[in-house]
């Protein structure tokens, strides 16, 4: 097994002295415009996530993948607009998540993209349903230089899995776990592999069971993840029945909302931001159709969308009134640094 403690060294060791600097230009602009309002960064994103595919295997009832609904253009990343969009991003990001939306394994180029990546000293995520993992492909993950693989794992008995996983099979999804890290032991591959358990109602009773799971696979660490509900105001059928387990809570009034304080702020607008698979650059992950294009990458250069005057009024309307944005109303993360 893999430490924690050593998969964040190695993200560390991805910060150069010039990233570094840009981490502190971000971090302090941050701060700046939270007291002014200005919306003003200081500096280029230090993360990113591309999104290798639209596509998708399996049908999840909360995904717009699963459940082929997009607005939005779907397709696979081509190979060489890939890398136009990494050699814009590596002069400050140092971490890049392969994953938006669908199932990263099926691109044809997510291999060659990643290696790319780790060529120039990115540190590279991504998260897959784990039915591709053949022998074949495990080989190749390993070869890439793949950092870190979540693997979606959301109950640890069949009828349980398929409840949310629609069209998924747990065997597939624990043989090719088998095989991954027989094959990254064998190669001793510093691969860091994790379980995300995302929690909803049919699955919440076997969260014991997925970490005896991830302990006798020999899995390196198991997340729960709280499920983003689309229609949860007035509860929902795969809303847990054990709060903590839950991303809402519910009010005096009947009706459910989003945990925590809704404060407005929030450091990804800062810090990092997501590219589809045809470029367009958006604020975050929960912009799933790809509502608010701040520009596309492949034709622009980083600096001129990233300093734009979409980017910083969208970046004042989160400091002024966040819930009065679409894709902010549905979300408790990003508001906190570091988070």
């Amino acid at each position: 097994m893999r430490s924690a403690l050593s998969d964040k060294l190695t993200i560390l060791k991805s910060y150069n002295f010039r990233r570094f600097v840009n981490i502190t230009q971000l971090w302090s602009s941050y701060y700046w415009s939270r007291l002014t309002k200005s919306g003003k960064v200081w500096g280029l994103p230090m993360a990113a996530s591309i999104e290798p595919t639209t596509s998708c295997n399996l049908r999840c009832p909360e995904c717009p993948s699963g459940l082929r609904q997009f607005s939005r253009n779907t397709g696979n990343i081509k190979a060489d607009q890939g890398k136009i969009m990494i050699d814009k991003l590596a002069k400050t990001v140092g971490y890049v998540n392969f994953y938006f939306q669908g199932e990263p394994l099926i691109s044809p180029h997510f291999y060659e993209l990643v290696s790319y990546a780790r060529q120039k000293n990115i540190y590279a995520s991504t998260s897959t349903n784990a039915h591709f993992l053949s022998e074949d492909n495990c080989e190749k993950l390993i070869n890439s230089g793949l950092n870190r693989l979540i693997i979606s794992i959301d109950g640890t008995t069949q009828d349980t899995y398929e409840q949310y996983r629609k069209e998924g099979t747990l065997q597939t999804v624990i043989e090719g776990t088998k095989r991954l890290i027989m094959i990254r032991n064998k190669r001793q591959a510093p691969l860091f592999i994790i379980f995300q358990f995302l929690v909803v109602k049919p699955n919440e009773h076997q969260t014991q069971e997925v970490l005896d799971l991830a302990k006798q696979l020999g899995v390196d660490e198991v997340r729960f993840k709280t499920a983003q509900l689309y229609d949860y105001r007035n509860g929902h059928e795969l809303m847990p029945t054990q709060e903590k387990y839950s991303r809402y809570r519910l009010q005096k009034d009947g009706t459910y909302k989003v945990k925590g304080v809704q404060g407005n702020h929030c450091w990804r607008m800062w810090s990092s931001s997501v590219i589809t698979w045809d470029g367009d650059m958006v604020p975050c992950c929960f912009d799933k159709d790809a509502r608010h294009k701040m520009g596309n990458l492949v034709d622009r250069e980083l600096k001129d969308i990233w300093l734009s005057s979409d980017y910083r009024t969208f970046r004042k309307q989160v400091l002024i009134k966040r819930d009065a944005i679409e894709i902010c109303k549905n979300c408790s993360e990003g508001t906190k640094v570091w988070s």
